[in-house]
């Protein structure tokens, strides 16, 4: 039941449903306990203390990141155990060696070079893990490219202040799937290609090598996480109209919706203009059977949160402040000017970040990292 007045509401606000979150946090950490592996969640998608200390109840110590600045902002939050998953950035030193000093820092690399510059610049030890591309092309030493693999981990084992932890992949190739079965062949593709890696890395004394997956709809939909030792997404948290379009996850897991008002009608082309643009929401879009732009669903704002989908009713176009929202008959005579109406985000990652701020539906409010 929501229980703060929406008459508060006078520009985009994001709104929270804390249960449905804590449903899929509950979900995601049973999967990985059920297969005795290790979850360590990505907070980008989040971006909170606040949700971070949700996680304490599901006994997850460890979790990954995708900046510095987050990592720092974590470990002063009481998070010992970070992963930076994102590519060494060397001019950061600085503030690497003394978060190092503090916490037990996780990072990638994937060239000689950074792995031997961190070796002359770093003063406290750290767990390096090889960035490994499994198909999606992003980054990462190609897993059948076993030359630079071995060149690379033979120069982290000869090193002093680098311990090297395993291998570590996110196969974003999923989200270019058309089907949950596409998703879980890639998944399964993603872990016959790291045990390959792992194999051959192992036959050359690193038998300790741990190999580290994370994306929300492989790690949705897979049964199981058999043949991995830890599992990081982060997406699952909210989910969002995108892992809704894949299959990841159903419309009742959907957690976030941004509260827009209406500021325009035009009756001949069933078109409402909110105050909701790329500024919030931001401009990832889908593609609809019918090959039009969906840059959220609209759905009307209830006493338990938001109502259900229908496909009728979508942001079509988005410019800096401006949404304009495609509906229906019903949806547009029943919706008047300085109405709220909700949008259900593409991306909830970047909704996020563009906020700063949610409130859940009880009407507590939750900052963001700026």
């Amino acid at each position: 039941m929501m229980s703060f007045d929406l008459d508060n509401i006078t520009k985009p606000t994001l709104l929270l449903d804390k249960n449905r979150c804590l449903a899929n946090i509950q979900m995601l950490s049973q999967k990985a306990k059920k297969s005795g592996i290790r979850f360590r969640p990505h907070f980008k998608t989040h971006q909170s203390a606040t949700i971070g200390k949700w996680f304490d109840s599901f006994g997850v110590t460890a979790i990954t990141v995708s900046s510095l600045d987050m990592a720092i902002y974590f470990a002063a939050n009481g998070w010992k155990d970070i992963t930076l998953a994102f590519p060494v950035n060397i001019r950061e030193i600085n503030r690497i060696n003394d978060l190092a000093s503090r916490i037990k820092l996780n990072l990638l690399v994937e060239s000689l070079e950074v792995v031997n510059f961190l070796e002359m610049h770093l003063r406290s030890p750290v767990d390096v893990w090889i960035k490994v591309d499994v198909g999606y092309h992003r980054t990462g030493i190609p897993w059948d490219d076993q030359q630079r693999l071995k060149s690379v981990a033979r120069r982290i084992n000869q090193c002093q202040k680098l311990r090297f932890a395993g291998i570590l992949t996110h196969a974003g190739n999923t989200y270019h799937a058309k089907s949950r079965d596409e998703i879980n062949s890639i998944f399964i593709e993603t872990k016959q290609r790291m045990q390959a890696s792992a194999d051959l890395l192992r036959r050359f004394g690193n038998s300790h090598l741990q190999i580290s997956v994370g994306d929300t709809p492989c790690c949705s939909i897979a049964e199981s996480f058999e043949g991995v030792d830890e599992v990081r997404p982060g997406n699952f948290v909210f989910y969002d109209v995108m892992q809704l379009h894949l299959g990841s996850c159903n419309e009742d897991q959907i957690a976030l919706a941004l509260a827009c008002p209406v500021v325009a009608k035009h009756e001949q082309r069933k078109e409402m203009v909110v105050h909701g643009g790329a500024i919030h929401l931001s401009k990832e879009v889908l593609v609809g059977e019918n090959g039009q732009k969906i840059f959220g669903y609209a759905v009307e704002l209830t006493e338990t949160g938001w109502s259900r989908i229908d496909k009728s009713c979508f942001v079509s176009s988005i410019s800096q402040e401006h949404g304009i929202v495609r509906t229906n008959n019903e949806f547009f005579r029943k919706t008047k000017i300085g109405d709220l109406i909700a949008i259900l985000p593409v991306h909830s990652c970047l909704t996020v970040n563009l906020m700063k701020k949610m409130i859940t539906l009880e009407g507590e409010e939750i900052e963001v990292m700026r």
